[in-house]
């Protein structure tokens, strides 16, 4: 059989043509518009690509995302709501209506990676606003929802606030022994961890907690033991590419959900390389770039996102390396840390 080849100039066209505007197959996800975008800007950012698009362009983009951000008005009650929107759907001019405009946390986190990708010095982020936006959405059990207007919560929100957290260098978003009690009571009984205490374990919800963790710096409340059942049932998760849990299908951005958690877990040389290159590479949309979920299947953002990521943890030549606990490049990660030096 013909080897399969990655052909990231394609990719690269995809990404871009999401940046001019939305096809009409995602435009019911207007709303989480800040997500698409990221995406794209961090896809182009590890297909060494991002330099393509010309500094007003890149520009234009930053002033976008900043016009997303919702600043506290008079009232104390208005810094809860603090942070990003998805888009400018929910833009709300007067006061009086501009109460039930909230931020959210996942566009929150994507805004400030998208501006540290973008070269973005974060100098225009209300940081206090920010912060307070984010702890206002813990809830008692230590989770996080996505926004004060009511949403699940769930280990998606923790990986999110963690990131926050992180990249502004104020842990006061979060109280950190209630989330570490949140996840611990996560743990399920099959070694890895799901969305909450008593549901199933899950390879996404498995590296929300893990990378935040990670970021926090608390690893550590699991014991040797726990951990080794933990980086065992990842492995297993490998079908050709990787499952997001036992029985089901393997899927395109599990090779990035559960890869990148084996990398975190120094477990990832375990992984038979060469079967998830070619089942990643079965979803190549070769036409019109992009990934899909499944062979044979249409691509998408997400998918194509995270492909290129399951890429780059087994060094595809020409991507550059992801840093596994913030879901960005390394590039990108050691312009984040240039950031906090000057903010500091």
């Amino acid at each position: 059989m013909e080897e399969v080849k990655f052909i990231p100039g394609t990719h690269s066209k995809y990404f871009k043509r999401f940046l001019q505007m939305m096809p009409p197959q995602t435009q019911k996800g207007d709303t989480q518009r800040l997500m698409f975008a990221f995406f794209a800007i961090s896809g182009l950012d590890i297909l060494n690509a991002l330099e393509s698009c010309n500094a007003q362009h890149r520009q234009d983009m930053i002033e976008w995302i900043y016009s997303l951000q919702i600043q506290p008005d008079d009232d104390e009650e208005s810094w809860s709501r603090c942070g990003f929107m998805g888009s400018c759907t929910f833009k709300l001019q007067s006061k009086e209506s501009r109460e039930y405009q909230h931020s959210h946390i996942a566009m929150t986190y994507t805004a400030l990676s998208s501006l540290i990708i973008l070269g973005d010095d974060l100098s225009r982020v209300n940081r206090p606003a920010v912060i307070r936006g984010v702890r206002a959405l813990q809830q008692p059990d230590g989770s996080f929802c996505a926004h004060l207007g009511g949403s699940e919560n769930d280990m998606r929100f923790i990986f999110c606030a963690a990131v926050i957290c992180y990249t502004l260098k104020d842990w006061s978003g979060m109280d950190m022994p209630l989330v570490e009690d949140f996840i611990k009571s996560s743990l399920s009984y099959e070694g890895a961890i799901a969305q909450g205490p008593g549901l199933e374990a899950h390879g996404g919800s498995t590296y929300c907690a893990i990378a935040a963790l990670v970021l926090m710096g608390r690893l550590s409340i699991f014991s040797d033991e726990q951990l080794d059942r933990l980086r065992n049932w990842l492995l297993m998760r490998q079908v050709a590419g990787f499952q997001g849990r036992p029985n089901k299908p393997d899927d395109t951005c599990y090779s990035f959900w559960v890869g990148a958690t084996l990398k975190l877990l120094d477990r990832y040389q375990f992984i038979d390389k060469k079967k998830n290159r070619e089942f990643i590479l079965s979803t190549q949309q070769n036409l019109t770039g992009g990934f899909s979920k499944w062979p044979d299947n249409t691509s998408d953002p997400l998918h194509t996102y995270f492909g290129l990521c399951g890429l780059s943890l087994m060094s595809e030549p020409g991507l550059k390396e992801i840093d596994c606990a913030l879901n960005m490049s390394v590039d990108a990660a050691k312009r984040l840390e240039q950031i906090q030096t000057w903010n500091s």
